[in-house]
């Protein structure tokens, strides 16, 4: 049952995150600015082929290879061979999956992903929903398996 919240985590992840990109496209034009908190964070409306800061241009296979490896280790892990994951990382790694998924949705669909948040205190690359999901779910379960949960890291006695 636990699966099915996260699975619905994800989608919601993904509807927030469509839903954005829906709203940006329709209503700023490509390479178009909406300020939106000045000094601090403004709607850039641009289609990014890569990754982050533009890497891995129009390698839209390995992205797609990825997500799918990375989909059959969730559901290996999950239904397999749990790694004792606590209900918060498992969390943390459905929004990695939620960001993941709605951005590959994005490169199926239309070859691209829609960016459209940009900082404009310092130069870094112009994001979007899904991104702050992947990020904020990565770093939050390195840190709660750094800090939390270190038992996560011993090796388990093996049977004979």
């Amino acid at each position: 049952m636990q699966f099915l919240y996260y699975a619905l985590f994800s989608a919601l992840i993904v509807g927030a995150d469509q839903l954005t990109k829906y709203l940006v496209v329709a209503n700023i034009p490509l390479q178009g600015e909406v300020s939106f908190l000045p000094g601090i964070l403004q709607l850039t409306y641009v289609q990014n082929d890569g990754a982050a800061f533009s890497s891995f241009r129009g390698q839209q296979w390995l992205f797609a290879l990825i997500f799918l490896v990375f989909t059959g280790l969730l559901i290996w892990e999950y239904f397999k061979k749990p790694l004792g994951f606590v209900p918060f990382e498992r969390w943390c790694i459905a929004a990695i999956y939620g960001g993941g998924l709605a951005n590959q949705i994005d490169r199926l669909r239309l070859g691209y992903v829609v960016d459209m948040l940009e900082t404009t205190f310092m130069d870094f690359p112009v994001f979007n929903v899904a991104d702050c999901f992947i990020t904020c779910g990565c770093v939050l379960v390195m840190i709660h398996l750094a800090f939390f949960h270190k038992d996560f890291w011993k090796d388990v006695p093996k049977c004979s």
